[in-house]
């Protein structure tokens, strides 16, 4: 089980957990047109690291603002899947994507639930928060949004912040997935 902690902090934090989050996909601009194309993702978890938000957090928020060396222009995000959703490739239909279905009791499965496939995170969160308590990480859908952004939503999409011991997991198996070495296909 997922340790967490629902107080709000006095600033965005890694392992903080949010409710619909935006993601900006693309504008584009015909015949004086803007179109702007957005996804809303249900469930987000904040990977940018803590010192670097807390470092983003001072500086914004210091009386001698000059030295601005530490802001951030963008934070690293991650949605949160419905697991049973996402174990039967219905996560991302939305956007018309059909992903890869994991049966029950076979060894995929049972290897994303224990951690040990490393493109996903599995996490456990207690009942009684808000969210449904089985949800997993696709490492490959990480995306980025703005730091005031963020700001702007905490008050009405804040859920909870993940603890530190089980925000570490996430932090280090995504730098582990993220630096894999990619070897070209054989095609």
């Amino acid at each position: 089980m997922t340790e967490i902690d629902p107080q709000q902090s006095e600033r965005i934090r890694q392992g903080d957990v949010f409710r619909d989050v935006e993601f900006f996909e693309s504008a584009v601009e015909q015949e004086g047109i803007i179109k702007i194309s957005k996804i809303n993702f249900p469930l987000i978890v904040v990977l940018t690291q803590d010192c670097d938000l807390e470092g983003d957090y001072l500086r914004r928020h210091a009386e001698n603002n000059k030295d601005q060396n530490k802001c951030l222009l963008s934070v690293i995000v991650a949605p949160l899947y419905n697991f049973e959703h996402f174990r039967l490739g219905q996560h991302l239909t939305e956007i018309n994507l059909t992903m890869m279905t994991f049966q029950k009791g076979h060894t995929p499965y049972k290897n994303i639930q224990d951690n040990q496939n490393p493109r996903y995170h599995y996490l456990e969160f207690p009942r009684g928060i808000g969210i449904i308590p089985f949800t997993v990480i696709d490492f490959k859908h990480y995306f980025t949004v703005t730091i005031t952004y963020l700001e702007s939503i905490r008050s009405t999409n804040f859920i909870c912040k993940i603890q530190q011991l089980y925000r570490e997991d996430i932090s280090q198996r995504f730098a582990s997935f993220l630096s894999r070495i990619g070897l070209p296909s054989k095609s």
